[in-house]
């Protein structure tokens, strides 16, 4: 049931049957703006971040967002450091993933998990820059002789399972457009439940999705590769719309970006996710 639970908001935060086209926000703000006793918080001189529970790898460590370990926590801690908050400044609260995009008021700072932006999200909520973008991919089990493809075009004649409403639904239209129109499902349980069963010949889910698919929940499948979703699928710290901490969350963002320190977190936490060969 954990595992399942898990999935649910894997899969769900790789987006929605929006356009994925950036929504983040823009600014020229400086962070010399940006600072504790400048900004507008919840708590008064402390920092109040959300993510989901359980939070899992490779995002978080041992369910633990407060250790700094895991790329969505370090990402968290760097935009803190940036702010001008310590690490005992951050306090963490839970926000179920459906929960956090919906309209009205927040009882953190920002979220970070997972969250796709879309146009239709962020007419009720703000995004910031975004701090990644997922890249999808293709899982089939390590017995079916689709494991061993090596382009798009092998799948051509492949029953592909995907969930309902996501990213990689409009992928596989998009960039495989296979014979068979793909088998769609309402849960990401029921897709991988399908992988399982033989239902399908392979799964679309998002890189890093397909990680934690094939390392807990169907350990006899295989990544057998990975592509662009049309449009990219960037994710952005979630804000509660109109926030004043908008533009600095964003600042403090692109800065991670120019410093290069964003690219090396990524890298730290994410190489073994994004390791996948590319398929054309």
């Amino acid at each position: 049931m954990l595992f399942a639970l898990l999935a649910v908001a894997l899969l769900a935060g790789c987006g929605d049957d929006d356009e994925s086209e950036d929504s983040g926000s823009e600014t020229t703000v400086s962070l010399e703006d940006c600072t504790p006793d400048q900004l507008e918080t919840q708590t008064a001189g402390k920092l109040t971040v959300a993510t989901d529970s359980p939070a899992f790898p490779p995002y978080f460590v041992d369910d633990d967002p407060t250790n700094g370990k895991g790329f969505e926590s370090a990402v968290a801690y760097a935009i803190a450091e940036q702010l001008g908050y310590a690490e005992a400044d951050v306090e963490w609260v839970v926000e179920p993933f459906n929960s956090s995009y919906a309209p009205g008021p927040k009882d953190f700072d920002f979220d970070v998990n997972q969250i796709s932006i879309t146009p239709k999200r962020a007419e009720q909520v703000d995004f910031s820059s975004p701090y990644y973008v997922a890249e999808q991919a293709i899982v089939a089990l390590k017995a079916s002789e689709f494991a061993d493809a090596t382009s798009l075009d092998d799948f051509a004649d492949a029953t592909i399972g995907v969930q309902i409403g996501t990213t990689s639904q409009e992928a596989v239209d998009a960039s495989i457009a296979p014979s068979t129109p793909p088998k769609v499902f309402d849960t990401s349980n029921d897709v991988v439940t399908a992988l399982k069963n033989e239902q399908v010949d392979a799964v679309v889910v998002d890189v890093p999705t397909a990680y934690f698919l094939t390392a807990v929940q169907v350990p006899e499948g295989t990544t057998v590769g990975q592509f662009p979703a049309p449009g990219g699928d960037e994710w952005g710290a979630l804000l509660e719309k109109g926030s004043p901490l908008t533009d600095c969350v964003s600042a403090a963002i692109d800065e991670l970006n120019d410093s290069g320190e964003l690219p090396a977190l990524e890298k730290r936490w994410m190489s073994d996710v994004t390791n996948a060969p590319v398929l054309e």
